[in-house]
């Protein structure tokens, strides 16, 4: 087995180094070389920030050497999609709009890492606006999938799917409007949480869709997910969207078997025209859930595709809605495709949206009815792996838009109930690309989530498969 430290757990690279086996600068310096290697093929990073992080790696260390301990993540080296504002650091939210923006504030998600110890390594790369599920990007150019170059990794936070998948960094917040956590984790075979609308401030974070945004981590590990959500949760006076609800321990959730819990299957939408391979890897899964002591039942869910309708609409306008002044103002300065989607969200009446919005309320008490036997459901991110870079490129064809829909199907409707969703390795097509299931949950159900998760990951070693480095 490799001891580079690179290839570590978050969970364990943070317990070495709380108990000296390991430094922070060493762990910092793995994640260097392993950036210098990988960054020319992946373009994962936005910006990297070798010097700075070694820096505060040594001030990390000496400071444990002191007996100063900051918290959970003293020392350890992470990087955030390109949309966390950072006081004094440069965000460019994927645009070209934002290329040169210095934030004047820093994210309360990014803050909390921050104080329990966590050092920066720079940003990552994400698409444009995080409004794109592919990882294409109009001014710096698309992500590469480190497991097949050629394919894409999943957006909109493309980044940090393509560098946690690489070792690059040891997690990475993303965020999920519309699937842009479970995408790039199911694309990329990394853990994805996204989590309960309310459940993490969302201050200091670049804004798509007021109702639908959501922040949450990808990692190695349930594991991981779970101490970087414990960490982030909460209320927070800058956001009063963030619940005041108690923080559950999540790390000691992913301690539980899944033994007598009961998880549900689809009957329809989730599990219908899948690639072949997806559709074998959730039959694997549900048998190694059986095999672990979880009763899997059949749901019957109500129509998925008029909740996929309306998170889309919603989306549309919200977004056109923050965007219209540079719209009117610096037209020429996004991307054609991004420019387009937002246009289409200025031509949708107040009272269409309104409506859509009022739905929402019936819609999650007719889930929360049809899943009342059940503690989680299980389905595909998306129906397919990854498609290539070149047939998910809206200028590459006519056939990309049929593409890029068929990726959001699976995703779109838990972002429009507003639910907990874990994405979670499970599985490697013929030709190696990543397969990845979601777990969804009830609202603030994210430590049921994690102990399934965490479960599976004991039965099996899909998340422990690290792309290898391209031949020169």
């Amino acid at each position: 087995m490799s001891t580079e430290p690179g290839l570590m757990s978050l969970t364990a690279v943070a317990c070495a180094i709380a108990e000296k086996r390991l430094s922070s600068r060493e762990a910092t310096q793995s994640c260097l070389d392993r950036i210098a290697k990988w960054q020319p093929y992946l373009n994962a990073f936005m910006a990297i920030e070798a010097h700075e992080a070694l820096m505060a790696a040594d001030a990390a260390d000496a400071a444990l050497a002191k007996g100063n301990r900051r918290g959970p993540l003293h020392g350890v080296p992470l990087a955030h999609k390109d949309m966390y504002y950072e006081e004094g650091r440069v965000v460019t939210c994927g645009s070209r709009i934002r290329r040169d923006f210095v934030a004047t504030t820093t994210s309360t998600a990014v803050q909390r890492l921050k104080d329990a110890g966590a050092i920066r390594l720079g940003s990552l790369q994400m698409a444009e606006f995080a409004y794109g599920p592919t990882g294409h990007n109009a001014h710096f150019g698309p992500v590469h999938n480190p497991f097949a170059l050629d394919h894409i990794t999943g957006g909109s936070s493309s980044g940090s799917g393509s560098a946690v998948a690489a070792r690059l960094t040891f997690a990475a917040l993303g965020s999920d409007t519309g699937g842009s956590i479970r995408m790039p984790a199911h694309f990329c075979g990394v853990t994805g949480l996204k989590t309960t609308m309310g459940r993490v401030s969302r201050a200091g974070a670049m804004p798509l869709s007021q109702s639908l945004d959501t922040v949450g981590p990808l990692a190695r590990t349930a594991e991981d997910c779970a101490v970087l959500l414990g960490l982030m949760a909460g209320a927070d006076p800058a956001d009063p969207t963030a619940v005041a609800s108690v923080v559950p321990d999540y790390a000691a959730a992913t301690t539980e078997p899944m033994k007598g819990l009961t998880i549900g299957v689809p009957s329809a939408f989730y599990v219908d025209d899948l690639d072949a391979e997806v559709a074998s890897v959730l039959d694997a899964t549900i048998a190694t859930l059986k095999r672990e002591g979880a009763n899997v039942v059949q749901v019957d869910l109500p129509d998925q595709r008029q909740l996929s309708s309306a998170s889309q609409l919603v989306l549309a306008v919200e977004a056109g809605a923050f965007h219209k002044r540079w719209m009117i103002e610096r037209p020429q300065d996004y991307g054609s495709q991004v420019l387009m989607r937002l246009q289409n969200g200025l031509a949708i009446s107040g009272v269409t949206y309104l409506e859509t919005l009022r739905w929402r309320g019936p819609a999650l008490a007719a889930h929360n009815a049809a899943t009342a036997g059940v503690d989680a459901v299980i389905a595909p991110v998306s129906p397919v792996p990854a498609p290539t870079i070149v047939e998910s490129d809206v200028g590459g064809g006519p056939g990309a838009e049929a593409v890029i829909q068929r990726l959001t199907r699976f995703t779109r409707p838990i972002n429009y109930l507003g639910l907990p969703s874990l994405a979670i390795p499970s599985g490697f097509t013929r030709k190696g690309l990543p397969v990845g299931l979601q777990l969804i949950g009830r609202s603030f159900g994210e430590a049921t989530l994690l102990r399934i998760g965490a479960a599976f990951q004991r039965a099996t070693d899909f998340h422990e498969k690290a792309p290898q480095l391209p031949l020169a």
